[in-house]
C-alpha cells in the first residue's frame, strides 16, 4: 500500500511540474545570430530580409510559414533559441530554393500567433525542456532577375 501512495504522490508532483512549465518568451539580437560561426556552417546559400530590411523590388512572392521545436535541455535559454532560429530559417530557404524563388524576404517572428516584426531582434520561445521559433515570410521572385 506505501508503494502506491508512493507512485500516486510522485505522479501528482510530475503533473503539477508540467502544470508549471516554463514558456518564456524571450527577444534576442538578430546580426549577432546572423554572424555566428553556426549560421555560417547551417544557413543555405539564399538571402533573407527581415522585417523592414530592404531589398530589391519582388516580382512574384509567397506568404509561408514555419514552425520549429528543439531540445533545450542543460541548454541556456540563447543557445537553445539559436538553434531553433537557425532551424526555422534554413527551413524557408530549403522551401525558396526548392520552389524556385530568389530569397526569403518580409521575416517576422510569429510564436504562439503573436507577430513580431523587427530588422534587428527576433523572438523564441524556451521551456525546460523545448525551445521554439515560428516564423512567417514570403518567398521571394525578384524582378531584376
Amino acid at each position: 500500500m506505501k508503494f502506491k501512495a508512493f507512485v500516486a504522490v510522485l505522479a501528482l508532483t510530475l503533473f503539477a511540474s508540467a502544470a508549471q512549465a516554463r514558456d518564456d518568451v524571450l527577444t534576442l539580437p538578430l546580426q549577432e545570430l546572423l554572424d555566428s560561426a553556426d549560421a555560417k556552417s547551417v544557413l543555405l546559400d539564399v538571402p533573407i530580409y527581415f522585417a523592414g530590411q530592404s531589398h530589391p523590388e519582388v516580382e512574384r512572392s509567397k506568404e509561408v510559414t514555419t514552425s520549429r521545436k528543439t531540445n533545450a535541455f542543460n541548454k541556456s535559454d540563447e543557445e537553445a533559441c539559436r538553434w531553433v532560429m537557425l532551424s526555422a530559417l534554413k527551413v524557408l530557404q530549403d522551401a525558396a530554393q526548392k520552389q524556385g524563388y530568389d530569397a526569403v524576404v518580409n521575416i517576422r517572428s510569429n510564436y504562439k500567433h503573436n507577430e513580431f516584426a523587427s530588422d534587428s531582434e527576433y523572438q523564441c520561445g524556451a521551456g525546460t525542456f523545448i525551445a521554439g521559433a515560428a516564423l512567417k515570410a514570403d518567398l521571394a521572385h525578384f524582378a531584376d532577375k
